[in-house]
C-alpha cells in the first residue's frame, strides 16, 4: 500500500512539471541570411549596374544579398598574367571586397562558365541551365528575398552579353519557382533521422517584385517602365554621392580597374567628377518593373506596397497558349524565339522590347539569321526563302528552295557576310534592317526582320 502511494505520488509531481514546462520552440530560418534584396548578376563588378540603387538603400535599412552566375573567368587581366580559372579565383576575392566596402556579406556564386557571346542560350547551355536554377531557387528560398534585381532577360543593342542575359533568365525563372513547394521538393523536405543528407528544411518563398536593369546602349523604350532615382544625392552613411560608391566599387576589381585606377590617382575631386559625367556613372538609375504580386504602380518606389517579412502565398502563373498557325509560316528561332516563348509563358508580355529585334556585330564578320520553318498541314510543302539586305552585304548560304514534309516543325539559317566599316561612310554605324522573305505558291507565307549595327568591336552572335 505505502509502495503504490509513492507511486502514485511520483506521477503527480512528474505530471505537474511537464504541464508547467514552458514550450520548446521549433527552429526557424536563420536570419542572418535574411534579404531585402536579392542581386541577380552574371560577373564579379557586374554589381555595378545596381551600385548605386544599393547604397541608397543600405540607408533606408535594406538588407541586400548578392548571387554571381560566374565568376569572370574570361574577362580581362589589367593586373596581373592569371587567367581562366586563376582569374577567376581573383576576381571572386575583388568581389567580395567591393561589396564589402558597402556592407554586403552574403555573397554565392553559381559556378557557371564565363561565356563571351550575345546568344542566351549558348550561355544557359554553359552554365548547365537546370543545376543553375535549382540553386538560384535555392538561394531565393534561403535568402528570402522581397525584391529580386537583375539584368532584363532579352536582346539589344548595346554590349548584350548572353551571360547578362542568362542571370536575367534564372532570376525570373527563381521567382516564379521559389514558391512552388512541388519545384525542387527535396529543398523544402524535412529530414527524417538526424544528420540527413540530402533534405534540407528550407520553407517555399515567394517574392513580392522583380524589376531589371537592361544591358543596352539606349535607355528610351525603357524610360517609365520603372522607377527612377537620382545617384547625385548624398548618402547618409557618409560624405559621398550615391554614383560615387559605383565609382568606387569597381576599382576595387582591380583586374578589371587598373588602368583606370591609374588615370583616377592623378585627379582631384573635381576632375573626377568631371570624368564620371562625361562616362554615364552620374546618370539616373532606371528600372523595369518585371512583376509586383502586392499591386504599387510601375514607377512607383522598389519598396512600394512591399510588407517586410510578411510572406505571400504562392500563385501558379496561368500561360497564355501559343498562337495556333493553320500553314505554312517561317519566324525567327534561335533566342528571340526563346525571349518570344519566354514573355509569354512568364508573363512578362509588357517588358519593352525592340521590335523588329536587334543586335550589334562586329564588321566584317558574319551575322547568322536563324529560323523556324512550320508546315502544319498534311501534304508537302515547297518554299523559297530570300533575304534583302544593305548594299554589299552578301548571303553566304541558306536561300534559295526548300522542301517541308508535312506536319514539319524545323530549324534552318540563313548566313550573311557583313562588310567592314568604311570611316568616312557613317551612315553604316546606324542601325540597318535585314529581311527574309519566305514565300511558298507564289505568296508570301512569312518574313523576319532583324536590325543589326555593325561596330569596329562586339562580343560574337
Amino acid at each position: 500500500m505505502q509502495r503504490l502511494a509513492v507511486c502514485l505520488m511520483f506521477w503527480v509531481v512528474l505530471a505537474l512539471r511537464v504541464a508547467g514546462q514552458e514550450p520548446k520552440p521549433l527552429p526557424l530560418p536563420d536570419d542572418r541570411y535574411k534579404a531585402d534584396i536579392l542581386l541577380v548578376v552574371a560577373h564579379p563588378d557586374d554589381e555595378g549596374a545596381a551600385t548605386a540603387y544599393l547604397a541608397r538603400a543600405i540607408d533606408e535599412k535594406k538588407r541586400i544579398a548578392v548571387v554571381y552566375g560566374t565568376r569572370g573567368s574570361s574577362g580581362a587581366n589589367e593586373l596581373g598574367a592569371e587567367q581562366a580559372a586563376a582569374l577567376g579565383a581573383i576576381r571572386e576575392i575583388e568581389a567580395r571586397d567591393a561589396l564589402r566596402t558597402l556592407g554586403i556579406t552574403n555573397v554565392w556564386f553559381l559556378n557557371g562558365k564565363d561565356t563571351a557571346s550575345q546568344n542566351v542560350l549558348q550561355s544557359l547551355a554553359n552554365w548547365q541551365h537546370g543545376a543553375a536554377l535549382e540553386q538560384t531557387v535555392r538561394l531565393v528560398r534561403l535568402t528570402r528575398p522581397e525584391v529580386i534585381l537583375t539584368f532584363l532577360p532579352g536582346t539589344f543593342i548595346g554590349e548584350d552579353h548572353g551571360d547578362h542575359q542568362a542571370s536575367g533568365v534564372l532570376a525570373t525563372e527563381a521567382f516564379d519557382l521559389a514558391g512552388d513547394p512541388a519545384a525542387f521538393p527535396s529543398q523544402v523536405a524535412a529530414p527524417m533521422r538526424r544528420l540527413e543528407p540530402y533534405l534540407e528544411n528550407l520553407q517555399p518563398w515567394q517574392p513580392k517584385k522583380i524589376y531589371y536593369f537592361p544591358d543596352a546602349s539606349s535607355d528610351e523604350m525603357f524610360r517609365g517602365k520603372g522607377p527612377e532615382y537620382s545617384v547625385k544625392e548624398i548618402a547618409k552613411f557618409s560624405k559621398h554621392p550615391y554614383w560615387r560608391f559605383s565609382l568606387d566599387c569597381y576599382l576595387v576589381h582591380q583586374t578589371q580597374s587598373a588602368n583606370l585606377r591609374g588615370l583616377i590617382s592623378k585627379m582631384d575631386e573635381g576632375q573626377i567628377e568631371k570624368m564620371a559625367e562625361s562616362d554615364g556613372w552620374t546618370d539616373a538609375q532606371r528600372f523595369v518593373l518585371g512583376k509586383s504580386l502586392v499591386g504599387g504602380s510601375v514607377t512607383g518606389d522598389v519598396f512600394e506596397k512591399v510588407t517586410t517579412g510578411a510572406p505571400i502565398p504562392f500563385s501558379r502563373l496561368s500561360i497564355s497558349p501559343e498562337p495556333e498557325r493553320s500553314g505554312v509560316s517561317v519566324e525567327l528561332a534561335g533566342p528571340w524565339k526563346f525571349y518570344r516563348d519566354f514573355r509569354r509563358i512568364h508573363g512578362l508580355d509588357h517588358v519593352p522590347h525592340p521590335e523588329p529585334p536587334e543586335i550589334a556585330l562586329q564588321a566584317g564578320t558574319s551575322l547568322v539569321i536563324p529560323l523556324l520553318i512550320r508546315n502544319p498541314t498534311s501534304a508537302v510543302q515547297e518554299i523559297t526563302l530570300s533575304a534583302e539586305m544593305p548594299n554589299k552585304w552578301t548571303v553566304q548560304s541558306g536561300a534559295g528552295k526548300f522542301s517541308v514534309a508535312a506536319n514539319q516543325v524545323e530549324t534552318t539559317r540563313i548566313e550573311v557576310s557583313l562588310p567592314e566599316l568604311d570611316d568616312k561612310d557613317t551612315k553604316k554605324q546606324e542601325p540597318r534592317e535585314v529581311v527574309v522573305r519566305a514565300e511558298s505558291r507564289g505568296q508570301t507565307v512569312g518574313a523576319a526582320s532583324l536590325r543589326i549595327q555593325l561596330r569596329r568591336r562586339a562580343l560574337p552572335q
